[in-house]
């Protein structure tokens, strides 16, 4: 049988998910800034709001897993 998961567990596995989400959604704007040949400082420009982004979106995200989280067990 496989046992539950231990909290150091979850905790890396949901430190992963939110180092992929930022990656994800930073480094995006850059790239699609690209196709429209950028200046440097543009290229910047997009790589900062992607990082600022990222970061907001991963702060939602967090707190919506939270609410998730805390009714489910308030539940059991």
């Amino acid at each position: 049988m496989v046992e539950p998961m231990s909290r150091e567990e979850r905790d890396a596995g949901n430190r992963k998910v939110k180092i992929g989400f930022l990656l994800l959604v930073a480094v995006s704007p850059p790239l699609i800034a690209m196709i429209g040949d950028p200046t440097p400082t543009q290229l910047a420009i997009a790589a900062v709001g992607g990082l600022l982004l990222g970061l907001l979106v991963v702060w939602y995200l967090s707190r919506l897993a939270a609410e998730f989280t805390d009714s489910s067990r308030r539940l059991r």
